[in-house]
């Protein structure tokens, strides 16, 4: 058994746990951050990826707007790279109360988020397919945010300042000394290798997980709320702007353009379970009829892909609110003045947008816990690679290829991957799993949804990582399954025509179905 020691343990490889991470490296601390699956596999990787200027929350949740508003500004300095500067557009629609756009306006005022009222003509001007009905208009600096992105470039920080990332580590018991927590035990979900962590402190940041981490330590009442929602993304991008109807959020009520699709989000359901979360037709079918709202025709425009995500909503056990009126803003748990446990705190809730915030305040409050006085240092430090400063535009990987289109063989190219970069990042991450390499560089996420690179990836995944043909065959079967799992809610129009195009390559040319069984042989 693998035996590690840390001053910090952080548990959650989302947004917040890499922040915690990454934070308190900066501050000196060993540190060893750990999750169960990839990074960002679970709510971080599964939101419609907007980085919020805080005008979704004004009226509703004056904090979140708040906070939202004051963490973009930091996140457009030190994770420039990561940011696509769309902006932003409020607008009231035929089916909207106009009256909320007042109370919308003096939200903004009062939460400090910028915000211009402009003409329905220069809104139509700069989004021709907007609802040409329109009737009020305002102007905010939403963006959008690559998570994977991000979570990456925190990954690499974590390591250039001597802390480690575990991916694929279960944490299957906490320890404990008389009331503190003093490590865990770590479980390889690959191998079953077992690792035991000691370590000076635990920080939970495991999302709408983090009620079973927390009772792990004997605290028993940490009530996380799994708020789920399903986004859609379209096959191009509709806007260039991220478009919201101006009202109280509610479902489909927001246009996204993030990478080249745009992502029309979401709904808001309570989840039994955050590892089971399933997509109804009549969900599908309503969030395709709200986006006609904001952009008339979307209905009919190519649905790529559905998936769900799960919010990890806190509610205090003194609450009798409703899901929708817990509060988008974060919440540190103390254990020690909770509940008697040292050396824990969780931090759980809040938005992706707010993930350096909550990182900040959770490390700040072990400062206390250790009686140490070291600053937090992520308000100026900028992430690799985004040292430039420089926005990601949505022209990136053309203008790279056109440079230098070179003799290195394009193996996606509806995302534009050369062989190259796919060889490189499979020797770096080190994986049989092709969702992680999509998870980096985004393979398989085109209008074909993998069904050109899949068999091309996998043929080069089982020569740079020499597999045998069964772990070959296994992953290519998974990353099909997986691509599936969002496809066959929205088989309709075109994209119903792709999926029987991918159907025919990898049932009736390659029979993965009926793959030979490698343990008989």
């Amino acid at each position: 058994m693998t035996q590690l020691q840390a001053d910090l343990l952080v548990i959650g490889g989302g947004a917040t746990g890499a922040g915690v991470a990454w934070d308190a490296c900066l501050r000196g601390y060993r540190t060893i951050l750990v999750d169960r699956s990839d990074l960002a596999d679970g709510t971080s990787g599964r939101f419609h990826g907007l980085l919020h200027s805080g005008g979704r929350y004004v009226v509703k949740d004056p904090r979140a707007a708040t906070e939202c508003i004051q963490e973009n500004m930091i996140l457009r300095r030190v994770a420039a790279a990561t940011i696509e500067d769309t902006g932003g557009l409020f607008v009231s629609t035929p089916a909207d109360d106009l009256s909320y756009s007042d109370e919308f306006l003096q939200g903004c005022l009062d939460t400090g988020v910028p915000v211009e009222e402009i003409s329905t003509a220069e809104v139509l001007r700069r989004e021709p397919t907007v609802n040409p009905a329109i009737r009020r208009a305002f102007a905010v600096p939403d963006a959008s945010i690559d998570a994977w992105k991000l979570l990456h470039a925190l990954a690499r920080g974590i390591t250039d300042h001597g802390g480690r990332v575990l991916t694929y580590r279960e944490v299957t018991a906490l320890h404990r000394d008389g009331d503190a927590v003093t490590g865990a035990t770590l479980r390889d979900t690959r191998t079953g290798e077992e690792t035991e962590v000691d370590a000076g402190f635990t920080i939970n940041a495991s999302g709408a997980w983090a009620g079973r981490i927390s009772a792990m330590a004997g605290v028993g009442d940490v009530t996380i709320v799994p708020g789920r929602g399903i986004m859609i993304a379209m096959n191009h991008r509709l806007v260039n702007t991220v478009v919201n109807r101006c009202t109280m959020p509610a479902d489909g009520d927001i246009l996204v353009p993030i990478r080249t699709v745009s992502v029309i989000g979401t709904t808001d359901e309570p989840a039994d379970d955050p590892d089971e979360l399933t997509v109804a037709q009549d969900e599908v079918d309503q969030m395709l009829h709200a986006g006609d709202q904001l952009v008339p025709g979307l209905r009919n425009s190519r649905a790529l892909r559905v998936w769900a995500g799960v919010r990890p909503l806190f509610r205090d056990a003194r609450s009798q609110s409703s899901d929708r009126d817990i509060t988008r803003a974060h919440t540190l748990l103390d254990h020690r003045d909770r509940d008697g446990v040292e050396r824990f705190i969780t931090i759980t809730g809040g938005k992706l947008t707010t993930f350096r915030l909550m990182a900040q305040e959770a490390v700040d409050a072990m400062c206390r816990h250790l009686g140490d006085s070291q600053p937090c240092l992520t308000r100026e430090q900028v992430l690799p690679g985004s040292e430039s400063g420089e926005y990601y535009t949505v022209r990136a990987r053309l203008r790279a290829r056109e440079a230098d289109p070179g003799n290195d063989p394009l193996v996606c190219e509806c995302e534009m991957i050369p062989r190259g970069r796919l060889e490189r990042e499979m020797r770096e991450h080190a994986t049989v799993n092709l969702d992680d390499i999509r998870r980096a560089l985004r393979l398989g996420m085109g209008p074909c949804q993998g069904g050109f690179c899949t068999y091309r990836a996998t043929g080069i995944l089982h020569e740079v990582d020499h597999l045998d043909a069964a772990t070959a065959d296994e992953a290519l079967v998974a990353f099909l399954e997986e691509r599936w799992k969002g496809s066959w809610p929205i088989l309709y129009g075109d994209q119903l025509r792709q999926a029987r195009l991918d159907d025919w390559i990898y049932q009736g040319l390659l029979d993965v179905e009926h793959l030979p069984d490698w343990s008989a042989t």
